[in-house]
Order: C-alpha cells, then sequence, then structure tokens
C-alpha cells in the first residue's frame, strides 16, 4: 500500500480555503517503501539532474547521482560503463528508457526513471533479485500514474 504523493499545502488567492495536505514526503517513499519494505538494503529518490531527494543509506558519492540520472538519455552506455552507486561499482544486465538493473556478485542495484524521478534500490544477498526489482518498479508504477 502505497502513500500519496507529496503535496505542500497551498491556499487559494481568492478565497481563504485551504486545500488538503499530506506529510507525505519523498523520505517516506525511501524510508517505508523501499527500504522499509525489506526488499531494499539501500535505496535514494535522485531528480532528473542527479540532485538528492531522498536517501536511505545508499552511499551515493559525488557525482554519482548525475551519472545514473544521465544513463537514462542513453541507456545502452550504461552496458559499457556499468553503473556506480555507493562506490560500488555494477555490471549493467538491463537498461532501456525506464529501468537500468546492474549486479555485483549476489547483490545488485535497480534504477527506475519516473516523469521527475529516478528510483535506486539496492539489494544485497540476503534479498532476492526480482524481489527488489518488483519493489521499485511498483513504486515507480505507482509514481508514474500519479503523474511523478
Amino acid at each position: 500500500n502505497f502513500l500519496r504523493p507529496p503535496v505542500t499545502t497551498q491556499q487559494s488567492s481568492s478565497t481563504s480555503t485551504t486545500f488538503p495536505s499530506t506529510t507525505m514526503s519523498w523520505q517516506d517513499y525511501v524510508s517505508t517503501n523501499l527500504v522499509g519494505s525489506g526488499m531494499c538494503k539501500k535505496a535514494a529518490i535522485i531528480g532528473l539532474d542527479g540532485g538528492m531527494w531522498a536517501d536511505g543509506g545508499s552511499g551515493l558519492q559525488g557525482t554519482e547521482g548525475a551519472a545514473v540520472a544521465k544513463l537514462f538519455q542513453d541507456p545502452g552506455s550504461a552496458f559499457a560503463s556499468g553503473i556506480r552507486v555507493g562506490g560500488t561499482k555494477y555490471l549493467c544486465i538491463k537498461a532501456d528508457e525506464r529501468s537500468i538493473y546492474g549486479k555485483k556478485g549476489a547483490g545488485g542495484v535497480v534504477c527506475v526513471k519516473t516523469n521527475m524521478a529516478v528510483l535506486i534500490g539496492i539489494y544485497d544477498e540476503t534479498v532476492q533479485p526480482g524481489q527488489c526489482t518488483a519493489t521499485v518498479e511498483k513504486l515507480a508504477d505507482y509514481l508514474l500514474e500519479n503523474n511523478y
């Protein structure tokens, strides 16, 4: 069950009516839906420019976020360059306009692009790759359905 997309409280300029809001944040998605699910050991949500929006121990360093976001401009390049997250370089095993997956040993990384962000889920040997993949892809579907 997913939480609502983040919104801010707004007040109409023509009346004093306050529109409903939620305290949901991008960090809540990482903490609750990704890492909190137990299917991602670490996670992050970054903007399409690579800027950090929310972090759950991903360890993204320096320009890694920007490099991951840039891979979606030319997904095929991920096969040659790999995917670097948290100082670890993952071998690319899938890359298209929506999803880029990487593997290193028994662990891996799942990166999924939405309209506004890139979701990153990292798993280790205690999680089946398909479980992490399904968790990240499902959250991405939800965000896309809600125009995020």
